[in-house]
Order: structure tokens, then C-alpha cells, then sequence
């Protein structure tokens, strides 16, 4: 093999392997491109993503809201309670120092009364 044909023979191998790399560099591109449709379908997803967030978001901020309101209204409920509580405890030592009272002016009504006689 001649000088001559042994670079013809590398220049053609050569050649074959560019030609081999690009033909794999062209089928790899076709079957990963993304087609249109698939685009405009992510493009939707994305959207509806981005909104459903939105949405969520919303839902915890007026759970977050509500949450509040209601432990406040508890906390209100309780302080009620409490001096309803201490209200009807001291309705009670008043009403049983009025019977103590009024038993005693009744012992005292009727020791008189019964020494009159």
C-alpha cells in the first residue's frame, strides 16, 4: 500500500466517521425534539400549577385568619366564663351569709318571744 492510498484510505474512514457521527447527531435531536403540542400542554400544566398554588396559598391564608378569630373568640368565651364563675361564687357566700343570718334572726326571734311568755 502506497503513500497515496493509505491517506485516501484514512481521508474515506475519516469521512464515514463524520458522516456516522452526524447521521447519529440528527436521529438523537428527531426522537428527543419536543414536539409543539407537548409544548403548549407543559405551557397549560405550568399554568394550572402556578394557579393551584395561588389557590392554596389563599385556603392556608384564610385558615391562618380563621385559626386566629377563633382562638381569640375562645379566649374571650373563656375571660367570660371566668367572671361568670367568680360571679355565681360570690352569689353563693352571699346567699349562704343570708341564710346563716336569717337563721340566726329566727334563733333570736324565738328565744325572745318564748322567754315573753
Amino acid at each position: 500500500m502506497s503513500r497515496t492510498e493509505f491517506v485516501l484510505a484514512t481521508a474515506i474512514i475519516l469521512f464515514v466517521a463524520f458522516c456516522l457521527g452526524w447521521f447519529a447527531n440528527w436521529l438523537l435531536h428527531r426522537f428527543t425534539r419536543v414536539a409543539a403540542g407537548d409544548v403548549a400542554q407543559l405551557d397549560k400544566m405550568s399554568q394550572e400549577l402556578h394557579e393551584a398554588e395561588e389557590t392554596r396559598d389563599q385556603a392556608i391564608t384564610y385558615l391562618q385568619q380563621r385559626e386566629a378569630e377563633l382562638t381569640n373568640q375562645l379566649a374571650q368565651t373563656e375571660a367570660e366564663l371566668s367572671a361568670a364563675m367568680e360571679g355565681l361564687r360570690d352569689a353563693r357566700h352571699e346567699a349562704e351569709e343570708m341564710r346563716a343570718y336569717i337563721e340566726n334572726q329566727t334563733k333570736a326571734g324565738a328565744e325572745v318571744f318564748s322567754s315573753k311568755r
